[in-house]
């Protein structure tokens, strides 16, 4: 049945949303707003109406929220008539540990598991949480469903999930791979079965989302079986400001030398990476400018940038055994070119041979095949849609509950 879908995506001080028309899957509008909790906070909608930009301060998530509602049904800007139009808002969570293998309908035991997890995502379950009880305050008849970004690597086995760390850790505290980006991993092999019109149960693909935070997961026959990032997003490839695997042995050595964990912390996850690297930028776009332009940091960061990819890749086509298919995904994935090819480089005998005429035309939420017609493991640009994905996830929830209520 055709209806509407918000999905709300919170951060520490941010709110990204969009409005579907289901099962159309057509966006009627979308928008953010960022700066909450400062002295002006900025407001952009993109719709049907148009755009619109404003200033305005906007104390609370809460607050936010109640705004974004008023404007999508402002009697000038707004695309609904009454609160009543949205059938069921979609919210991303970001962890939901072991508990949650899949998207579900919130109450308020899912609540509360959501809350247990917030200690292993303290910048994202907290704001989460507090979406869904707005959007429950605001929006008392709409279905609420929660999609996990780790939902969709719960299917990683133990000898993939588990460090080889005192096994009391883990029965303590959870400490394991968790995996993170799921939803979009999720959604290009979904979508790269569509294209090839083939069963995800028939593929093996490496899927690589590089953006800021970047990940590769391997996916056999449409499931997760190992991911990059681990207890953390902290962990895998370099990314724009976390350093990814590094030796352990590292932070101790710093500690003795009078560095905190807090700055520890701090410096791992916001100051290294391509950023670190390079003395910089995070923005690969800036460091190819800066490369081109004979910079041996920038072109140090992309060297190392492409080389841990390559390596994971390998890694992940040992896993498999067999490979159908290589997706990049995310701002870098989508839009650079050179990045796939140099991450791709040398694999010739591994049967990976780039198109460089194709690569070049896959850019700017172009999809499709960057290989030649002799490769034997195609490569594919697909850019990644979480919001739609979580839509999906949401509609299909919210109309069983419907139809199971009537």
């Amino acid at each position: 049945m055709p209806v509407k879908i918000l999905v709300i995506n919170c951060g520490s001080s941010s709110i990204k949303y969009q409005l579907f028309d289901m099962p159309e899957e057509k966006i009627i509008a979308k928008g953010m707003i960022e700066k909450i909790g400062e002295e002006s906070s900025s407001f952009i909608q993109t719709s049907i109406k148009g755009r619109i930009e404003l200033q305005r301060q906007i104390a609370s998530h809460e607050e936010g929220l109640n705004f974004i509602i008023e404007m999508l049904i402002d009697g000038k800007e707004g695309v609904i008539s009454t609160v009543e139009d949205i059938f069921a808002v979609g919210h991303r969570v970001v962890h939901g540990g072991e508990g949650f293998t899949k998207s579900v309908l919130i109450t308020h035991e899912v609540i509360a598991g959501i809350e247990e997890c917030a200690d292993l995502a303290p910048l994202h379950n907290p704001p989460n949480l507090v979406g869904i009880k707005a959007s429950k305050m605001f929006l008392p008849h709409s279905a609420q469903v929660a999609v996990f970004d780790t939902a969709f690597h719960q299917t990683i086995p133990p000898r993939a999930y588990f460090y080889a760390v005192p096994a009391e850790l883990y029965e303590k505290h959870k400490i394991r791979r968790y995996g993170f980006h799921g939803t979009s991993h999720r959604y290009v092999a979904y979508r790269l079965a569509s294209i090839l019109k083939k069963d995800k149960r028939e593929l093996n693909i490496i899927s690589c989302h590089l953006g800021n935070g970047c990940s590769v997961t391997a996916i056999e026959k449409g499931e997760s079986v190992d991911t990059s990032m681990g207890f953390t997003p902290l962990e895998g490839l370099v990314m724009g400001t976390r350093s990814g695997d590094i030796d352990l042995a590292i932070i101790f050595y710093l500690i003795n030398k009078g560095y905190s964990v807090e700055s520890l912390n701090n410096l791992l996850n916001k100051k290294s990476g391509l950023l670190g690297l390079s003395g910089i930028s995070n923005d690969m776009r800036n460091l190819m400018a800066a490369r081109d332009k004979g910079n041996a940091r920038a072109k140090l960061a992309i060297d190392i940038f492409c080389y841990r990819l390559r390596k994971y890749i390998g890694a992940y086509m040992a896993v498999l055994g067999k490979t159908d298919a290589i997706i990049f995904t995310g701002g870098i994935g989508e839009n650079n070119a050179a990045i796939r090819k140099e991450s791709l480089s040398g694999m010739e005998s591994l049967g990976i041979e780039i198109d460089d005429e194709k690569n070049a035309k896959a850019t700017r939420g172009v999809e499709g095949e960057i290989t030649s017609e002799a490769s034997k493991i195609k490569a594919y640009v697909i850019p990644t849609d979480e919001e739609l994905s979580i839509a999906l996830d949401t509609y299909e929830i919210a109309c069983k509950q419907h139809k199971n209520q009537a």
